[in-house]
């Protein structure tokens, strides 16, 4: 097989120039791997996968004209083949995973060192999902190990209406407000409920409230 061809091709998404270059001479002095296009916003992007598919994307959850989530799930509905490694300066785990959750396979911090970045190419080319140690920290080890591990979060799992009850639980409101919130019968709601409990493992609402709020799954109202 040809060298070239045997080469790990990426694709860079971000709307800073400055960034993309660093990144492509970071991975330029990696001999297994070739960056074969830079592309400034989601347009771009999508009118550059319509010539040539990268083994993997590192995308820019900030992009002008298609977000990077959005850029995430029709990457990913277009091209399944393609993964994708979120570019992040964004702490909050709402970021992580909405873009988990559209299909990333891995979410790095711009802050990140470089021997990260490579670790995380790395980690993904074995087919891996990899996560930024800033973030890891603040995470509960249950699902750190699920995403190290390859497997799906509970908030991955969960449909939109279980997600609109979770947030409504975390606000403390009861069954019976909810039912009526959501134009619903509170043995509708919860079922929800019940689902919600055994989806997150848990035994009671407080601990389901509190592991949500830990993990940033939702955000309390003020």
């Amino acid at each position: 097989m040809d060298a070239r061809q045997s080469k790990y091709r990426i694709l860079l998404a971000d709307d800073h120039a400055l960034i993309r270059h660093g990144i492509r001479n970071l991975l330029g002095d990696n001999p297994a791997l070739k960056v074969i296009g830079e592309v400034g916003d989601g347009e771009e992007l999508l009118e550059f996968l319509r010539k040539t598919v990268p083994d993997l994307l590192v995308l820019d959850i900030s992009m002008p004209k298609l977000t990077g989530i959005e850029a995430v799930s029709k990457v990913k509905k277009l091209y399944p083949e393609i993964k994708i490694l979120m570019l992040t300066m964004h702490k909050n785990k709402q970021y992580f995973y909405h873009a988990m959750s559209a299909g990333a396979d891995g979410y790095l911090m711009k802050e990140d060192s470089d021997e990260e970045l490579l670790l995380a190419v790395k980690r993904i080319q074995d087919g891996k999902t990899y996560l930024s140690p800033f973030l890891s920290q603040d995470f509960a080890d249950d699902v750190i190990s699920a995403y190290r591990n390859n497997q799906r979060s509970p908030f991955e799992t969960l449909t939109n209406r279980e997600r609109e009850v979770l947030n409504l639980v975390v606000d403390g409101h009861t069954s019976k407000v909810m039912a009526n919130m959501l134009n619903l019968s509170p043995r509708t709601i919860d079922h929800h409920r019940s689902n919600l409990l055994k989806k997150f493992e848990m035994k009671n609402s407080v601990d389901l409230v509190n592991f949500a709020v830990r993990n940033g799954f939702v955000t309390p109202s003020d």
